[in-house]
């Protein structure tokens, strides 16, 4: 018997990004001109917004005050989150609405944690970790299940399920007062704690680069390209032989995973959990994040939650109360202006007159 093979014409073989990119190299063909061969590749397109963004995060904390740096810092810690919904919604074709879940899950166990005296933060995260993964395993054989609209509001269901149990559960998670008092952690042990925002966030940075350049890798890979092709043909994966259902399931555990990482980075920077941080409210915000960076874009997902934070809590500044009429003008102005996200932009050279060289 032989093992079952993902189909291998053009559309069932590459992501988006793939697509795109030989449509850029077809298009810049034409001119032929170095520079627009050049922008089309993959590497430049990818590598030159990853180091303006890496950039711009090694020196911000010379830039900005207390208040900025934490900022930064929630930024990172909900992009990780975004990153985990990019997974689910570009990746595997089911967007959720409850994804948040999972990371209100991470955040309570690294309050647990912390509060009992285990302050060391690599332990805190591999904590917070696996019992989001757990959490996402058990959820995830009613979720995985349906698909579209139901797949949504079930997740909506699940998400909204476990704000209630963490509001309730007054002697573990402190209620709806939410569990406060929470010690600073130390990255490694022997290592200092971190006492200050701007030590906060270094060590908030280095996780986020280290847990997203993993999921990259991993998107990057065949496995990657296994969810797309269940993606856009389930029907003929399944006549192929692949467990479609298996292998959504096993995304819905990673992404949960990722999401409990980010969620135990949120609490690190807050010293605070309540169930409000596993609200519908934040997980439309990271689902909104994946829509403006992009849905197949782990960059895009980082950079789509930095502009949800600096609209909500910095330009709403000047408009108290209101955050939420400049997030839908942002999301209506996206959509229109770049539907494909901000990783779907495309800068080509101009041609030359005259013919080509």
């Amino acid at each position: 018997m032989t093992a079952p093979t993902v189909p291998t014409d053009s559309a069932d073989s590459t992501d988006p990004g793939d697509s795109q990119t030989s449509d850029a190299t077809v298009s810049s063909s034409g001119s032929g001109s170095p520079a627009a061969t050049l922008l089309a590749s993959p590497r430049v397109r990818v590598g030159v917004p990853a180091a303006v963004l890496a950039a711009f995060l090694l020196i911000a904390p010379s830039s900005f005050d207390g208040y900025g740096i934490s900022l930064l810092s929630k930024a990172l810690a909900l992009g990780v989150l975004a990153v985990s919904v990019s997974i689910l919604a570009g990746y595997s074709g089911l967007p959720t609405m409850g994804q948040a879940a999972p990371f209100l899950v991470g955040a309570y166990t690294a309050g647990v944690l912390g509060t009992h005296g285990h302050t060391i933060g690599v332990v805190q995260l591999l904590c917070g970790t696996l019992v989001a993964a757990v959490f996402a395993a058990a959820t995830g054989l009613v979720a995985i299940r349906t698909r579209g609209v139901a797949f949504l509001m079930t997740t909506l269901a699940l998400g909204e399920l476990t704000v209630t149990a963490a509001g309730e559960w007054r002697s573990m998670t402190g209620g709806t007062d939410g569990m406060y008092g929470i010690p600073p952690v130390q990255p490694l042990p022997g290592m200092a704690t971190l006492d200050s925002d701007r030590n906060v966030y270094w060590y908030v940075l280095a996780a986020t680069a280290v847990i997203v350049a993993i999921a990259w890798r991993v998107l990057r890979s065949p496995v990657g390209k296994l969810l797309l092709a269940c993606r856009d043909h389930e029907a003929r994966m399944r006549s192929a032989g692949h467990p479609v259902t298996r292998y959504q399931w096993l995304a819905y555990v990673a992404a949960g995973a990722l999401a409990g990482f980010g969620g135990v980075l949120m609490c690190t920077v807050n010293q605070y959990v309540s169930p409000d941080d596993g609200s519908f409210s934040n997980s439309a915000m990271v689902l909104l994040a994946v829509v403006l960076g992009g849905a197949t874009s782990p960059l895009g997902a980082l950079l789509g939650a930095g502009l949800i934070v600096a609209t909500r809590d910095w330009l709403a500044g000047p408009f108290p109360g209101h955050g939420p009429l400049l997030l839908g003008l942002m999301f209506i102005i996206a959509v229109y202006a770049f539907p494909d996200g901000v990783a779907g932009i495309r800068f080509r050279a101009p041609k030359r007159r005259g013919g080509s060289t």
